[in-house]
């Protein structure tokens, strides 16, 4: 029986994990980093959790902004309902970024927020999701296939071996 994960109320097969530390995970998908325990909000968090999650993010941001061939970085958190959480669990998210992947720059965040939940729900329509984004494809995209679990867990596998 494969490990399964909590994300507030979606369930996350262990193929989606890149990253596994005391406190955090990092998962395919939109690439959040979230704490192992169920945390709704950023100041629920301990200061452990804080500081782990933060300092998985910039190992990651690392690692994806070479793999993706990315120049810049955003990191994400939208701490509640009023900021745009979709999903009731605290994570961050870390996208690789290009000079002019977005017409505006702050589109970003309303692509983050329409599907971050949709995606969770349907994991089926995942598809590769930072690759398009540093193409200038934007993080969403209709023309995209959807990815299979395998093909997530692939990813999930390179990741994991580069931040090895």
């Amino acid at each position: 029986m494969s490990t399964i994960y909590k994300f507030g109320p979606h369930t996350i097969s262990a193929g989606q994990v890149f990253l596994k530390t005391k406190y955090s995970l990092g998962l395919v998908n939109l690439k959040p980093i979230l704490p192992r325990r169920y945390v709704p909000r950023f100041l629920d968090l301990s200061p452990e959790e804080v500081s782990d999650m933060f300092q998985s993010a910039q190992r990651i941001g690392k690692v994806i902004e070479k793999e993706y061939g990315a120049t810049s970085l955003t990191i994400a958190c939208q701490d509640g309902p009023a900021a745009g959480q979709t999903v009731p669990h605290c994570h961050v998210h870390v996208i690789p970024r290009r000079l002019g992947d977005f017409v505006n720059n702050d589109d970003i965040y309303e692509r983050i927020t329409a599907h971050s939940a949709e995606l969770l729900s349907h994991p089926e329509k995942i598809t590769t999701v930072l690759a398009n984004t540093v193409a200038n494809k934007g993080v969403d995209n209709e023309e995209r296939e959807p990815r299979t679990e395998e093909e997530m867990a692939q990813e999930a596998a390179r990741l994991e071996s580069l931040l090895a």
